[in-house]
């Protein structure tokens, strides 16, 4: 072969390439639409239900300002470790700290005139008897500042148990209808998805200050009623018709 018939074949070559390569996409396409399996459909299935709110959190805090940011901060670990400490001879009921903050408060020419803290500590507890008793004994060391109920990891999964077999029954329930419906005598699972949900409403509530009370001032114990928090399960997937 000549110099210029090698040439000429190569660049035959170059020029055919791209467009088998631009046809392949193409035909795996085809080939995949072929292959898609028919009576295939796709079904999702739920059940809820309102479950009452077994846990109180109510949250203390602690407000104060000094000169120095020193001064404050052991002014504020003095109130929480205060609080901790009567927390702790209470049964039933655990407490923990929660935020602490310092920040700086300025004159009109933007120097540092003081200093502001907060310190929180928050009791946690199913029973809310005690805890609503034990926020009231300690008004003349933090006042209330927050009260939000929610349910214990124990309520969550009794829940979960019942409602998916609810969940799961609506799902065949579904496929069979429509199998049905859709002209078939029956069907087979292909994949399906079990999974859980569940939301927590807080609640505020409002209470007098410690310091308008006066520093031994004690409060009677709040009224404390828990709403509820849905819980809900979803059961989706798809089904083969046959």
């Amino acid at each position: 072969m000549t110099k210029k018939a090698a040439r000429a074949l190569a660049l035959a070559i170059a020029c055919t390439a791209p467009v088998a390569l631009a046809l392949t996409p193409a035909l795996a396409h085809a080939q995949g639409a072929m292959q898609q399996p028919s009576g295939v459909l796709s079904l999702n299935a739920q059940a809820s239900a309102e479950v009452p709110q077994d846990v109180v959190n109510i949250t203390l805090f602690y407000e104060q300002e000094a000169n120095d940011p020193s001064s404050l901060t052991a002014t504020l670990n003095q109130r929480a470790d205060a609080a901790l400490q009567k927390a702790r001879g209470v049964s039933g009921v655990t407490a923990r700290t929660g935020s602490f903050a310092i920040f700086p408060s300025t004159d009109r020419d933007g120097r540092i005139s003081t200093w502001r803290g907060r310190t929180e500590v928050v009791l946690e507890s199913r029973d809310f008897a005690a805890a609503s008793k034990l926020a009231g004994q300690m008004a003349s060391i933090m006042q209330v500042g927050n009260v939000s109920f929610s349910l214990s990891p124990e309520a969550q999964r009794a829940a979960e148990q019942r409602l998916t077999g609810d969940a799961i029954k609506s799902f065949r329930e579904q496929a069979a209808s429509s199998s049905q419906a859709f002209g078939f005598s029956g069907y087979s699972i292909r994949d399906v998805n079990v999974n859980h949900s569940g939301n927590i409403m807080p609640r505020p509530v409002m209470m007098m200050s410690a310091r308008a009370m006066g520093s031994d001032a004690k409060m009677a114990p709040m009224p404390l009623e828990g709403g509820t928090s849905t819980v809900t399960v979803n059961v989706s997937g798809s089904v083969q018709m046959k």
